[in-house]
């Protein structure tokens, strides 16, 4: 007859078991979501990349050809002509998903300079990114405060340090 011992530790092993058989099941029901929320924060991530390194297809790689994108497209490529460093931060701050579609809401934050010895312009801001797909996950339309076009806005007489016209 088995020992009061070796009946704890069959009864610990059985829990530990249980336990383990239960949390793997998890780890496997959520493993579609977390790839796929892995693949947004890496095309966000990328976009960012290839603005700041002025990376015409690596851009355009990530742009759905369908996409509502043109204005955003010549406001890049209107910033890559104007700036020799373009330095820029975005913080995702939601994401919502719904189907194939992605909602991706970020702040940002960056410096534009068309020489690198001079201060610069600074700015900040709030924008959508509306990407859409599973597993290439692509750029569809951007709405917001974005920081691509700086080229224009400083063209057209803003106050870099606010984002709005001088007085």
């Amino acid at each position: 007859r088995p020992s009061c011992s070796l009946r704890i530790a069959r009864v610990l092993i059985a829990l530990v078991l249980m336990v383990t058989v239960g949390c793997a099941g998890k780890t496997l029901q959520y493993k579609d979501d977390h790839d796929r929320i892995l693949r947004i924060d890496q095309a966000v991530e990328s976009l960012r990349k290839s603005y700041v390194e002025r990376d015409r297809s690596g851009l355009e790689a990530l742009l759905l050809p369908s996409g509502n994108l043109d204005q955003i497209q010549r406001d890049i490529y209107g910033d890559f002509e104007t700036f020799r460093d373009i330095q820029l931060e975005f913080s995702i701050e939601r994401i919502m998903i719904e189907g194939d579609n992605i909602d991706v809401f970020v702040h940002w934050q960056g410096q534009w300079k068309r020489d690198p010895a001079e201060v610069g312009t600074r700015q900040r801001g709030h924008g959508r990114l509306a990407w859409v797909g599973t597993q290439s996950i692509l750029l569809q339309e951007a709405q917001g405060d974005l920081p691509f076009g700086m080229a224009t806005r400083t063209s057209l007489g803003e106050d870099p340090a606010r984002g709005r016209a001088k007085p």
